[in-house]
């Protein structure tokens, strides 16, 4: 049952981070280059199959000129 919820969570969060993206009509090879992360790790994260660390998030939170708290902003 934890495992769900914790799936549940970086699925939601994985949606966030692609709606962000696409509002701004940037590629996944954008969002890593501005992240200085790998674009396959950025497909998992946006498909909540990564459990993304708290250092990753905020690259890509600073790469939407975002502040992470604002990743969290849906609701589960």
């Amino acid at each position: 049952m934890q495992k769900k919820s914790h799936t549940n969570l970086s699925e939601k969060l994985g949606q966030k981070i692609r709606i962000e993206r696409m509002k701004r009509k940037m590629s996944q090879e954008k969002l890593a280059e501005l992240s200085e992360l790998n674009r396959n790790f950025i497909g998992m994260v946006e498909r909540g199959e990564s459990n993304i660390t708290v250092r990753n998030l905020e690259a890509i939170a600073l790469a939407f000129g975002l502040e992470i708290k604002e990743l969290f902003d849906f609701v589960i």
